[in-house]
């Protein structure tokens, strides 16, 4: 039995959600463990590695982040504060436990920003320590008139910190100084214009990383250079077979499968990696509309459905392709979840 928290947007960022909702996962039974905990526009979750604390953006333009205490029930641990740009959508603990990363994605006319804070003893979100902001631009007219950073994450070996930017075309590299939390860029990987990048996954070997492209649809695997942080487009795929206009969303990857949410097909496509191509294994409903969110949990995946409002779980077969959803749960205008 697992702990499932969902986030959903809520009135005051476009949705109809209260915040956080958490859920029991038993086996292929799916069910509200609890009385769902106010929490504004909770996008994107992330853990902290060792305490029972969870992080939450608050997506608005005014943009803040959030930290919650796992006990009997969910409690906030203290005020949000402030993320260092408009509209977070994407946060991560670096493994030492001791700084939050935060993607935030920016408007139209505010580029998209990274933001360090530190994290006391008890995971609470104390100071801000450091925003980087992007530069660029793509061809896509109405996305990429300005850089949107969209996702955050610390590569396997704990040494580099990736930041996509899908206005930009590009992930962004850095090095986080883990005394001042001050983040020094060390590369910026220009990937396929137009393309979009959303979010990242790496394979556990950490020398691939494979990335959801939103705006051209497609599933890019890159080399990934641990000494340098660097990527290599090596081979891309279409993300869903389906002819109709699609963002692909969610991405999880594991030893020899990568699974992707598409949100316009409605559909989680399924992918064997050989060697460094990926062979398509066909795809199967979400459950829902609009899959965003997309969870590994051991032998399933959860699915985050925006517009149906449903979380939904799909078995992952032996041959890595994804069965018909087992278990859904109504979780209004849900967008992510964690295992928790």
């Amino acid at each position: 039995m697992s702990i499932v928290l969902a986030g959903s947007y809520t009135p005051d960022s476009g949705g109809e959600g209260v915040g956080l909702t958490p859920l029991w996962l038993a086996g292929r039974v799916l069910t509200t463990e609890a009385a769902p905990v106010p929490a504004s526009g909770a996008s994107f979750l992330a853990a902290h590695p060792v305490l029972p604390v969870v992080y939450s953006t608050h997506e608005s333009t005014e943009g803040a982040v959030g930290a919650f205490a796992l006990a009997d029930r969910v409690t906030a641990l203290g005020a949000p504060v402030g993320s260092g740009g408009a509209n977070p959508c994407h946060l991560a603990v670096h493994p030492g436990g001791d700084w939050l990363l935060t993607a935030n994605y920016g408007t139209d006319t505010l580029p998209g920003t990274v933001a360090v804070h530190r994290l006391d003893a008890a995971g609470r979100i104390t100071g801000r320590t450091d925003v980087v902001e992007h530069q660029g631009s793509g061809p896509v007219v109405g996305r990429q008139e300005g850089s949107h950073a969209h996702q955050v994450l610390v590569d396997p070996a704990g040494r580099f910190v990736l930041a996509t930017d899908l206005g930009a075309d590009a992930v962004f590299t850095y090095r986080l100084d883990l005394v001042r939390g001050t983040l020094e860029r060390v590369a910026v990987n220009r990937l396929r214009p137009g393309s979009g990048p959303r979010h990242l996954a790496f394979a556990p070997t950490g020398d691939l990383v494979f990335s959801a492209d939103e705006l051209s649809s497609t599933v890019t695997c890159h080399r990934y250079d641990p000494e340098s942080g660097t990527l290599v487009e090596l081979s891309r795929v279409p993300a869903t077979a389906a002819g109709v206009p699609n963002q692909p969303g969610g991405i999880v990857v594991s030893e020899r499968f990568v699974q992707v949410t598409n949100r316009g097909a409605d559909t989680v496509a399924a992918f064997r990696l050989d060697g460094t191509t990926l062979v398509p294994l066909g795809e199967t409903p979400s459950g829902g509309s609009w899959p965003r969110g997309l969870t590994a949990v051991p032998g399933h995946v959860l699915v985050a459905n925006q517009h149906s409002g449903t979380l939904a779980v799909l078995p992952v077969l032996d041959s890595g392709a994804l069965g018909e959803p087992v278990a859904t749960a109504a979780v209004p205008s849900v967008v992510c979840a964690l295992a928790v």
